[in-house]
């Protein structure tokens, strides 16, 4: 019956996710329509990710600084489960 002659193994990979809560500034609000949100993403995903998966047509993209759970974070930066994202855009003016 089971595991006798001619059975297959099958392996199946599930996916694990977890959420991280966004929060936007400056022209973000206005781009995204709020001031924070929640994002899905798999589990080991970098802050580059997460800016792959928010990244629109805009150019200022290339130029916001990130923040981590209140700390400035680089690209490589691996998130984790509840960690707060802050996006903050390049600011201009006099």
């Amino acid at each position: 019956m089971f595991g006798g002659a001619g059975s297959q193994r099958i392996s199946v990979g599930y996916a694990v996710w977890m959420r991280v809560r966004v929060l936007y500034f400056g022209v973000l609000k206005d781009t995204f329509g709020c001031e924070n949100g929640e994002q899905e993403l798999a589990e080991g995903a970098t802050v580059a990710d997460l800016l792959r998966v928010l990244r629109g047509r805009e150019d200022f993209w290339n130029s916001i600084a990130v923040a981590v759970n209140q700390e400035y974070a680089k690209a490589g930066d691996v998130l984790k489960e509840g960690d707060v994202v802050a996006l903050l855009p390049p600011v201009s003016g006099g």
